[in-house]
Formats: structure tokens, sequence, C-alpha cells
């Protein structure tokens, strides 16, 4: 029995390795090097791939052969000659199987990272661009979207899918906006095909993008992503957090008294709401009578439509909601969005409205902080030319009060993860530059910015060993509520911390704080934002001596008398007060470093700044809050000045 087992044995071994073998031997190659890639001209080009130990490799690209051997730890990889920009060209890898890639470009190929306003789509911003998406076919404008995952154990060297795909009408709303933008404002200029990887993540903070070589300068994150390497300690945070969640919910949805098993539920167009209370929307419910309270709040409003717009496809705009909606029209459903940012744009049935009553529900759901409805945002139900403005009295009702619910761990944001399984794999390809927007998540600690973010810049030039290649990112836009006081502001730190990481050689900044929304973390207008870090790229990537990339940056300050004198580089063809006779949103102290807003006016290419009050003045502030509205210093190019602050520079 024994002799016949291991006869049984050997043959099982014996057919496994005859099955096995020709997939071991057949070459493999990165996602990233594939159909409609577009390769780095005038650089040294590696394609690379696994195959078996000693199997010989051949490329045949653009009327050359390159020839290599896999090495014992299974890897491979040519250097392509420096290519001059073209396409589309095939290539051919041939060895034990033979692999044809197709479509290819060489051209120009910028890496799009950060968090959510760089992995922003076309698709978020399409209300404002729909001549930019209809017109958007390019073959020479493509685009690869990482795939979202971390991983703390090790860099990866591969992805686990993804695709080149070419700008056009059916494609163009997976696009990054900015990085779109950015790339059409290229392409008009130079006719050099254009390839973005897209490797970009909401809410992920500057250290989630190090190494780990990187994170050694910053103990107490390298701590935090040796801990995560541990994958029961992740598999029990993940389960913890789901079990809390979940029955959080389940809590709440056996409260809700608008959806109560055997009554008619609230959303239901025949449910009596006459004894319900009105608050005006919109509006945070706390600040309309309701409290401070967490739970499900359920809203009605009754509307008259017009006949001209039954039968006709509407479209239901629901601004934005904190938390998570369900919205109803005359008690059918219309959609939900389950967190806070995304605008709520219903598309609803020509079936569903009909001539004179209707009554639109939202079930809103908020688990922690404060719950509402986001103001000066579109509520309103359209069908062609035909409107109702649906903001003002809407009814209200109390589904049910729940304890707040703990956040998440958010385990994708934490140290090294998004390097590894993000970044790690397209060290290989070689690019143009980085285009980079990010630092909301890091507004908690502006200091630890100003050396993490040079930092990760230093560590992906080291990493991809092409040098001190161009590092263009964006300035965070204004945000929040404006003071009418100065104040105090980790958004205006941060800046401060990008303003400062412009002593790396080889970078430049987009100012973006004239094009915010104060309301919204991710304002629409990124075609601005992609076309102020084209002007930096072509000062910076593509060396045009005469191009202004950038308003006005501070310089330095000297005390004459009562006044502040400052100096600027970057005046372009002169300073400007953008708007207005005067400046604004500039501040000046005195010894008792109180902040109180101060007269300016430019003199030549100086901007005198005073206070009537202030005898001895020490310090200027300019722009310097979450939301500086109204800072209007500009040079004569139209492009705005960086906030700054002479005291910390």
């Amino acid at each position: 029995m024994n002799v016949f087992n291991r006869k049984t044995s050997f043959l099982l071994i014996f057919f496994l390795i005859l099955i096995l073998k020709p997939a071991l031997c057949e070459v493999k190659m990165p996602r990233l090097v594939s159909d409609s890639m577009v390769l780095q001209r005038g650089a040294e080009v590696k394609i690379w791939g696994w195959a078996d130990p000693g199997e010989e490799i051949s490329i045949e690209f653009n009327d050359r052969t390159y020839r290599t051997v896999t090495g014992k730890d299974r890897k491979w990889e040519v250097q392509l000659a420096a290519l001059e920009t073209g396409g589309p060209y095939t290539m051919e890898i041939i060895a034990s199987n033979r692999i044809s890639l197709n479509n290819i470009l060489i051209g120009d190929v910028w890496i799009c990272s950060g968090q959510s306003n760089m992995e922003l789509s076309m698709e978020r911003v399409k209300p404002v661009y729909a001549d930019e998406i209809a017109h958007s076919a390019n073959p020479n404008i493509r685009q690869f979207i990482v795939p979202d995952r971390y991983d703390f154990k090790e860099p990866q060297d591969d992805l686990p899918d993804g695709k080149w795909e070419a700008a056009s009408p059916e494609t163009i709303l997976r696009f990054t906006a900015v990085g779109y933008f950015f790339a059409k404002e290229l392409y008009d200029k130079y006719q050099i095909p254009i390839g973005l990887i897209n490797a970009s993540l909401g809410g992920s903070p500057v250290e989630a993008w190090m190494s780990e070589e990187a994170l050694k300068g910053f103990p107490h994150h390298l701590a935090t992503a040796m801990e995560f390497r541990n994958d029961s300690l992740t598999q029990q945070i993940i389960k913890s957090d789901n079990d809390r969640i979940n029955a959080w919910y389940r809590l709440l949805k056996s409260r809700d008294k608008g959806i109560t098993p055997g009554q008619t539920p609230w959303f239901d167009s025949s449910y009596d709401a006459s004894n319900w209370p009105t608050m005006e929307l919109p509006a945070f419910w706390d600040e309309q009578g309701l409290g401070e309270v967490n739970g499900v709040v359920w809203f009605r409003k009754e509307i008259e439509i017009p006949k001209t717009i039954v039968g006709k496809p509407v479209k239901l705009l629901m601004g934005t909601i904190v938390d998570r909606d369900s919205t109803y029209i005359n008690g059918q459903f219309v959609g939900t969005i389950s967190y806070k940012y995304p605008p709520r744009r219903y598309e609803v049935e020509s079936t569903v409205l009909t001539p004179g009553k209707n009554i639109i529900t939202v079930r809103v759901i908020n688990s922690l902080g404060r719950g509402g409805f986001i103001k000066d945002k579109p509520y309103q139900l359209s069908a062609g030319a035909t409107t109702v403005d649906l903001t003002g009295e809407w009814q209200y009702q109390l589904g049910a009060a729940m304890e707040p619910l703990e956040r998440q761990t958010f385990i994708r944001w934490k140290p090294l993860g998004l390097y590894n399984a993000m970044i790690a794999p397209l060290i290989n390809y070689s690019i143009k530059g980085v285009i980079w927007y990010q630092g909301e998540a890091n507004t908690k600690n502006p200091a630890e910015y100003q050396k993490t973010f040079p930092a990760l810049i230093n560590d992906w030039r080291k990493k991809w060993d092409q040098g001190d290649f161009p590092f263009l990112y964006v300035q965070l836009a204004n945000f929040m509520g404006v003071r009418d006081q100065p104040s105090e502001s980790q958004w205006a730190e941060l800046r401060e911390a990008q303003l400062k990481s412009l002593r790396v050689a080889n970078t430049a900044m987009a100012v973006t704080t004239d094009i915010g929304e104060w309301n919204d973390i991710h304002p629409l207008n990124k075609k601005e934002v992609g076309k102020r870090l084209a002007l930096a790229a072509q000062k910076v990537a593509y060396y045009e001596k005469n191009v202004v990339c950038s308003g006005p940056a501070y310089k330095s300050m000297k005390v004459e008398d009562d006044k502040i004198i400052l100096s600027f580089t970057n005046t372009g063809s002169g300073l400007v007060a953008k708007g207005k006779d005067e400046l604004d949103h500039f501040a000046i102290c005195g010894a008792d470093k109180k902040f109180v807003w101060a007269d300016a006016r430019i003199e030549g290419d100086k901007v005198v700044v005073w206070n009537d009050s202030i005898a001895n003045p020490m310090a200027v502030r300019y722009a310097w809050a979450d939301n500086p509205e109204g800072a209007n210093l500009y040079n004569k190019e139209g492009l705005p000045a960086s906030p700054f602050r002479t005291d910390e520079f």
C-alpha cells in the first residue's frame, strides 16, 4: 500500500510539473506596460517583466531589437534608447511566448497623485464642463488609473489591474479633472502626447505615500506602519469597526419611526404629515430648533409641478447633505448618496411627477457632528428651461435619536501603505514629472508637513532615480466660513508649509486661494487648477524663459517709521489690486502681536502696509485665514499672490 502511495504521489508531481511548466515559462508584463501606453520621450525607458530564470527575451520596437536574459530572481529588463516623440507603434516581446503591445505613443508621462482633489473625476465636475466633455476626443491624451489599495509589508512590484485609456466623451468622465485639464493645456501648446498615471486616493495624508526609508526620519509614523504589518491586528480592527457600524445602523433602523413595520412609511405620499414642524432649508438642523441630535431626520416638502414638466425627464438637485440621504418623490425612491461630499444629482423618470401637488421626502442620517443641508448649493427640480426652487420651508420630524457613532479606522490612510501598493509598482516607469494635490488631510499638523512633504519629494526622486524631475503641486484652496477679524488658521499654516517647500529644487506651486468654495472642500473649478499647473510645467519642465508661472511671492520686509514695506518675487509685469483700487486682506501687528486689519497700497514693485493705530509695526500677514475671501494681490499676468506671514517666514 505504501509503495502504491509513493508511486501515485510521484506520478501526481510529475503531471503537475508538466502542467505548470508552460505557465511558468510564459513571460509576464507589468500592468503599466500594456496596450495604448505612453512612453517617456528623451529618456532611458525601461521595459521589464518576469519569466523563468535563464529565459531569453527579445523585444522589437521602433525598428530596433533589444535582448536580455531573465535572472535568477525571475526578473528581466531592457533599456530602450532615447525615444523621439511619435506613434502609434507596436512592441513585440518574444520568448517562449509572444506578446504584442499595440497603439503605443511616445510623449511625456506625468504622475498625478495626492488626495481627493486630484482623484476627483470629470464626472464630478461635468455640470460646469459640458462643452469640454463633449469635445474631449484626443487619442494623444491618455490615463492609467492605479487601483486603490494598500500594503504595509513590502513594496509591490505590480498592480492587480488597470489599463491605458485615451480621452474621449466615452472615457473622459473617469479622468482626473485636474490631470486632464493640465494635460490638455500642455498638449494644445506642445502637440506632444501626454500620459497621466493617476495614483491618488481621497483623504490620504502625505505619510501614507512615503516609503519605509523616508519614514525613518519620522519614527512615530514608521512605528504606526510597522504596527499595521500585523494582519491579525488589521483584521481585528476591520471586524470591530464593521460590527460596531452595522450594529449602529441596525439599531437606527429598528428605532426609526418613519419606517415602522405595519405603519404607513413617512416617504409614502399618502402619509399625513400635517402636524410636522417646519424649518428653513438649506441649514444645519441644530440652527433650526431641532438641536444637536444624531440619528435620522425626515424632511418633506409639497411642491406644485406645472404641466410643462410632466412626462419629461427631470433632474433633482439636492445640494450636498450631511451625511447620507435617501430621497423620494411621491413615494418613489429616486436616489441615495452615502456620505457628505458628493453633490446630490438625481435623474427622475418621466412617470414619477404628476401635474399639481407633488411631495419630495428626504431621509437624512447623520452619525456624528452636525447634520443638515449645506448652504449655497443648488436645491431645485428642473426639466429643460423650467425650474422649481426647493429652498425655503420644509416640514421635518425626528425619526430616531442615536448616540454618536465613533469614526471608523481608515487603515488605508496609515503611513507607508499607499506607497507600497500604489507608488512602488510605478517606479520602473520613466516619467516627466509629478503633479500633486494634497494637504487637506494634514492640516492638523502643519509644522510636521514642513518636513514630511519635502521628504516625500526627495523620497520619490530617489526611488525613480531620474534626478530632480519636476514636482508641481497645488496650494490649498480657500475653504470654510469667512471670519471678520484676523485669526489663527491651520489651513493658512499648511499653505505656508507648501510655500516653504519651494525651497526644494525644481518645484513649483499653483496658488488657488481665489478659486475655492467656502462650502465645499472639493471646488469645481479644476480647469483653472490644471491651467496653473501647466504654467508651472512650462517654466520648470519645458524651460520656457518668458513664462510667468506664479503670482507674487513674499521675499522680505523692512520697517520705515509706522509702515512696513514688503518686497516680492514673481511680480511679472507688475503688481495689481485685482477688482479694487485698494488691497484687501492685509493684517498688521505691533509688539503685542495682536493682528488687526491694515491699509495697504502698491508702490512700484513694493507693497506698503500700515494701520494708523500702530506706531511701531512688527509684522504683516496676508490672506492668513482658512478662507481669505477678498485677498486681491495679483501680478498683471492674473496670478494671485500666495498667503504669507512675515512673523514666521
